[in-house]
C-alpha cells in the first residue's frame, strides 16, 4: 500500500513539474484535482488547509507538494513529492537554458518567451478559480482575493508579511462579527 502511494506521488508530481509554466501557482488546480478527486488522498477541506499553510510558510509556495507527501506518506512521502516536483523542472530548465542561451538574440527565442507568458497566466488563474471553488467561493473570500490582487497591483513592493497580517486582521474581524471569510 505504501509503495502504491509513493509511486502515486511520483506519477502526480513529475508531470506537473514539467508543465509548471508560470511557476507553482499555475499547477494548483491540477494538483487539487489529482489529490482530492482522482486519488482521494485528502478532502477538499484538508487540501485548503494544507494550501493555506504552504502559502503562509517561508519558502516557495510549491511546498504544497511537500505537505501533501508528508500527509499521505510521512517523511518519505514528503521527500518523494518534493523531489518529484522540483527535480524534473530544474533539470529541464537547466538543459533548455544551456541549449537556448546561445540563441537568445534570435527572433524565435523572443517569440517563445512571449508566447509562454499567457499560458502561465492562464494556469495561475485556473489555480485561483480552483481554490475559490473548494472554499465555496463566498462573497467574502472573493472580496479578500480581489482586495489582495489590487494591493499587489497597486503596491508591487509591498511586503508579503504585511498582506498576510492584513488578511488575518480582516478574517479575525469577520469572525468577531459572526461572518465567515471562507
Amino acid at each position: 500500500m505504501r509503495d502504491d502511494v509513493l509511486i502515486g506521488l511520483v506519477t502526480v508530481f513529475v508531470p506537473f513539474s514539467l508543465i509548471s509554466i508560470g511557476g507553482g501557482g499555475s499547477i494548483v488546480a491540477g494538483i487539487q484535482n489529482e489529490v482530492v478527486n482522482t486519488h482521494g488522498w485528502l478532502t477538499s477541506k484538508e487540501f485548503v488547509e494544507i494550501f493555506a499553510l504552504s502559502r503562509a510558510a517561508p519558502g516557495p509556495g510549491t511546498m504544497l507538494a511537500t505537505l501533501i507527501g508528508w500527509t499521505v506518506a510521512g517523511w518519505t512521502g514528503a521527500l518523494i513529492a518534493s523531489l518529484s516536483l522540483f527535480l524534473p523542472s530544474s533539470l529541464l530548465c537547466y538543459t533548455v537554458f544551456r541549449l537556448s542561451n546561445a540563441h537568445r538574440e534570435r527572433p524565435w527565442h523572443k517569440t517563445m518567451r512571449e508566447g509562454l507568458a499567457p499560458v502561465g497566466t492562464g494556469l495561475i488563474i485556473a489555480g485561483v478559480i480552483s481554490i475559490l471553488r473548494v472554499t465555496g467561493g463566498s462573497a467574502s473570500s472573493i472580496g479578500i482575493a480581489l482586495a489582495s490582487a489590487m494591493l499587489l497591483l497597486s503596491f508591487p513592493r509591498l511586503s508579503p508579511l504585511a498582506i498576510i497580517l492584513a488578511g488575518g486582521a480582516v478574517a479575525w474581524g469577520l469572525h468577531e462579527y459572526g461572518l465567515s471569510a471562507l
